[in-house]
């Protein structure tokens, strides 16, 4: 009994040590318990005990007539929610964001801090050809200022568009802007002053609490869940409790959390909204990019009221250098139309042309269905390599749209100190802090799986894995 216990456990062992390096990656069949009798001079009954005691430690499991598999790690439990806080404050953000900004120019750094996609993603090369044959016939084309209601054609084509996602919108109601970051920073200049108090998600896109630091804003934290998005009952206590002057959130694949909220959630945000009379500027970048090849609608298919500004880009399907983006802002488009002309006054025309004319001739569709399928493998590629190389009592979100992950290390990580040790080793991420207005989530990252999987990728990760298990094991020793 002795030997024969020895045996299997030592067959455990060497499948378990394959599993663990990733030799034997998620989703990998075992050799059959035959092959492996025969190439280990073992008995049959030895190999199946080996592979149930793998099976019960979860790391295998079987499959009715296919054989035994290594388990994939999409079971790992769900990132923990913020507490509701009821006290407003004012962000400082951005010599946190510094870092992670300056790391995205330059090339030697492997980019697992920014939420880009990676250049074989994107139609980019067919786009510049547009937008060079645009150049050359529309000889006039930048000579003057464009007007703040931008190019025809392009709210032609993005009104189309709107259908499709099951709010469709007039073209005049498009406003075309410098990239999404000017259309949060129109809509909330059209909806709050300096000092007063604006809700956000928590966690929330470190972009938003930089306008917030920027333009004299205070935060107040609503608890986000990375399975349904804004908390709703939280958000209701909050509105009778504060006076918040507007809401800002992701219903659609909010970033960092890819939280997908249900559309009868979005009509309550919406109804909700318009009882309390507080603006809700929707950030719907990352809309177009759900895993199912499915549209969800905007929160602003359910506006009747026009309290809902939303916020669109092509900066994560088209091309993020193009700075390109647009605002619906309903019953605030005055407001926002004389901040644009006190600004920016217009948005370039070529970008908005070029991008006009690649929606027209009809090929969008077909690349979003390209990038969709891809970016779901690669997220499930992360998240495998996430199960197997970063410290035990990990824990990450199960985004279904959009590329970010949002990944909750064990409490005695140090997010902050992790980036900087990442970042001299030339691999970025992006520290929990910066999504926070009140700097917490100080044990979280988020991840980028924007760019395709790679042996470089694949080394970056083990690295932040290696790093944070350093900071796990410091703390345990006596």
């Amino acid at each position: 009994m002795g030997d024969a216990a020895r045996l299997y456990d030592q067959v455990a062992a060497d499948l378990r040590a394959l599993i663990t390096r990733g030799a034997l990656r998620p989703g990998d069949r075992l050799p059959s318990v035959r092959k492996t009798a025969q190439d280990r001079v073992v008995s049959i009954s030895t190999v199946l005990a080996a592979y149930l005691q793998l099976e019960n430690e979860g790391l295998v499991e079987t499959r009715p007539k296919s054989g035994h598999f290594v388990r994939r790690r999409d079971t790992l439990p769900p990132a923990h929610r913020p507490r509701l806080v009821v006290v407003p404050s004012r962000p400082s953000v951005f010599e946190g964001v510094r870092a992670l900004l300056d790391s995205l120019r330059d090339p030697a750094v492997v980019p697992l801090g920014s939420a880009v996609p990676g250049i074989d993603l994107l139609p980019i090369r067919a786009l510049n050809r547009t937008l060079a044959a645009l150049a050359r016939e529309a000889t006039t084309a930048g000579a003057h200022y464009e007007s703040v209601a931008g190019v025809a054609t392009l709210r032609r084509q993005l009104a189309r568009r709107s259908a499709t996602w099951g709010a469709p919108l007039p073209e005049d109601e498009f406003i075309p802007t410098v990239g999404a970051t000017e259309a949060l920073h129109l809509a909330l200049g059209a909806v709050a002053r300096p000092g007063d108090t604006v809700v956000v998600a928590s966690p929330t896109y470190f972009g938003v609490l930089q306008l917030f630091e920027s333009m004299g804003l205070r935060a107040l934290d609503v608890p986000c869940s990375p399975e349904s998005g804004l908390d709703l009952d939280a958000l209701e206590s909050t509105l009778r409790a504060s006076t918040a002057r507007a809401v800002v959130c992701s219903p659609n694949y909010d970033n960092p959390l890819g939280a997908l909220m249900p559309d009868d959630r979005k009509e309550r945000l919406v109804r909700m909204c318009a009882r309390h009379d507080v603006p809700l500027v929707e950030d719907d970048v990352y809309g177009d990019l759900g895993f199912d090849g499915a549209r969800p609608r905007p929160a602003k298919a359910f506006d009747t009221t026009g309290h809902v500004l939303l916020v669109g880009s092509i900066s994560k399907t088209l091309a993020p250098g193009y700075r390109l983006g647009w605002l619906v802002a309903g019953r605030y488009q005055r407001a926002v139309e004389q901040r644009k002309r006190s600004t920016t006054l217009a948005t370039p025309t070529l970008p908005q042309m070029a991008v006009a004319e690649y929606l027209a001739k009809g090929g969008y569709d077909r690349h979003l269905r390209t990038m969709r399928a891809r970016l779901a493998q690669q997220v499930q590629r992360f998240r495998e390599e996430i199960a197997l190389r970063f410290p035990a009592g990990t824990r990450v979100s199960q985004p279904r749209g959009g590329f970010v992950l949002w990944v909750e290390l064990p409490r005695s990580v140090d997010a902050l100190r992790l980036q900087a040790e990442a970042l001299a080793r030339g691999v970025s991420i992006a520290p929990g802090p910066i999504f926070s207005a009140r700097g917490r989530f100080g044990s979280c990252v988020r991840i980028s799986c924007g760019f395709p999987w790679s042996t470089r990728i694949e080394t970056a990760l083990r690295l932040v894995g290696d790093l944070a298990a350093t900071q796990v094991a410091e703390r345990v020793r006596p």
